[in-house]
């Protein structure tokens, strides 16, 4: 995954310091966490359709099903006093990652989950007033 976003980063023009720096923030990211979990979806047991229109409503099910998962396994790490952050470097690479971990044929791989203890107490939750995220349509009335 390193040499893949090296190598487009670089094609991108961006600073070749930057984009080391970056590989190698990503990779002690990934290897210096206890536990890294592969999320990926799989459409076999996913509804087939023969329109392109609901078979790209069903892959995006699948996509939604996928984050859904992953916010659980953040709360529970959360709820065992660990730390959990989502990557999802994957889908830039989805074909190098299913090859070097030969993954079943099928299987889209959708972001690395990295699990462990916190080394500091992170930053604190920044809370939005409601208004500010929450869209009511105007008033009929007017």
């Amino acid at each position: 995954m390193g040499n893949r976003l090296s190598a487009d980063r670089l094609a991108d023009g961006d600073d070749p310091a930057a984009v080391a720096r970056d590989v190698a923030r990503s990779f002690a990211r990934i290897s210096g966490a206890p536990l890294v979990i592969l999320v990926c979806i799989a459409m076999a047991e996913m509804d087939r359709y023969p329109d392109p229109r609901r078979r790209e409503a069903e892959h995006l099910m699948a996509i939604q099903s996928t984050a859904m998962a992953m916010q659980n396994l953040l709360l529970a790490a959360h709820a065992l006093g660990l730390g959990a952050a989502i990557m999802c470097a994957p889908l830039f690479c989805q074909d190098t990652v299913a090859e070097t971990l030969a993954l079943p044929a099928g299987w889209e791989p959708q972001a690395l989950v990295t699990v462990g203890f916190p080394a500091d107490g992170g930053k604190p939750p920044v809370r939005h007033a409601l208004a500010d995220c929450v869209w009511s349509p105007p008033d009929e009335r007017d």
